[in-house]
């Protein structure tokens, strides 16, 4: 009886504990991890949310963009920090598709890191600078027949990347140049300056520029067109059938962060994302709210790393 007694103090103690945890964290400054250059998804849902969590936590949340090998450089930093919930990482489905694209990216994404919660997705989307003068993708493919062309994306790896390369090359058969760069905001910019010719990048990074009229979108590759970019067909409607992709983005810690900060953490994005205002916000950049367990988000990693493993077998791309 007496062993029991222990027992069960034990456990008594430990709930106490991870509750105590909970209820006090954070009680310092938070680090969100971005590992891509500022002006991309990862970067505009991290300040987003950085600000809301901030007034939520009465602590400081800060966004550090630690950009490089497709993501892989911030990533990693993340996995090897300390497991105790104040060093977070903002990363998109790239990560998904970084665990079959690299034989060695510096940290393994099922054993090192724990996914917390999928906050929201968005379609990519093809755009060209103006001086293309093409308004329709199909222009567009049709003035790259040359093979004189160039796109870039967030990086190589990125599933604007993919998109772009499976339709491309695969579907259109049109030889255009990737060009990676260090983010969607670089790979944008290289189109506006005229470095490039097209650009593929998750739409939010995107809207501002198509709706100002500095670069000319041509497709989204979401099943219909979106509410952001109404003026914008998909690449079905453009003559590709069946064309479906999303880039999501997604809060990750390290594994070994206690289950109370995790589902601390979760609590709190999935109170925000139930928020109208917020919900708006996110709509108006061309976002929609996901959410869910962290249960949920880990069996949809799975899902994602096997669907993005058979769409780099399939386009033959190697890590640049």
């Amino acid at each position: 009886m007496k062993y029991w007694r222990q027992v069960l103090l034990s456990v008594s103690i430990a709930f106490l504990g991870m509750s105590v945890g909970a209820q006090s964290y954070p009680d310092k400054p938070v680090r969100f991890i971005v590992p891509y250059a500022p002006g991309g998804p990862t970067d505009i849902i991290a300040r987003m949310f950085s600000d809301k969590l901030a007034d939520l936590w009465k602590q400081p949340v800060v966004v550090e963009n630690r950009a490089g090998a497709s993501g892989n450089v911030g990533s990693a930093q993340v996995a090897k920090s300390a497991p105790d919930g104040y060093t977070i990482l903002i990363n998109t489905s790239s990560v998904a598709v970084n665990a079959s694209l690299y034989t060695s990216a510096g940290y393994n994404l099922e054993k090192d890191l724990v996914g917390v919660v999928n906050v929201a997705n968005s379609p990519n989307v093809i755009v060209a600078g103006t001086s293309l003068q093409a308004k329709q993708l199909r222009e567009a493919l049709e003035a790259a027949k040359n093979g004189k062309m160039s796109y870039g994306s967030p990086g190589t790896g990125t599933t604007p990347h993919l998109s772009a390369e499976y339709l491309f090359k695969v579907l259109a058969k049109t030889p255009i140049l990737h060009v990676p760069y260090k983010g969607a905001g670089p790979a944008l910019n290289g189109a506006l300056t005229g470095e490039i010719q097209f650009a593929s990048v998750a739409m939010p990074a995107a809207v501002a520029l198509v709706k100002g009229g500095k670069l000319n979108g041509l497709a989204v590759t979401s099943v219909k067109r979106t509410t952001a970019l109404p003026d914008v067909p998909t690449v079905a409607e453009s003559g590709f059938a069946g064309f479906e992709d999303y880039t999501w983005v997604g809060v990750f810690v390290p594994v070994g962060t206690p289950k109370a900060v995790v589902t601390r953490i979760n609590a709190d994005i999935e109170t925000l994302l139930q928020q109208t205002a917020v919900r708006e916000q996110l709509a108006a950049v061309g976002f929609d709210p996901v959410g869910g367990s962290p249960d949920a988000f880990a069996r949809y990693i799975k899902q994602e790393i096997a669907k993005w493993a058979t769409v780099v077998r399939e386009t033959g791309i190697k890590a640049e």
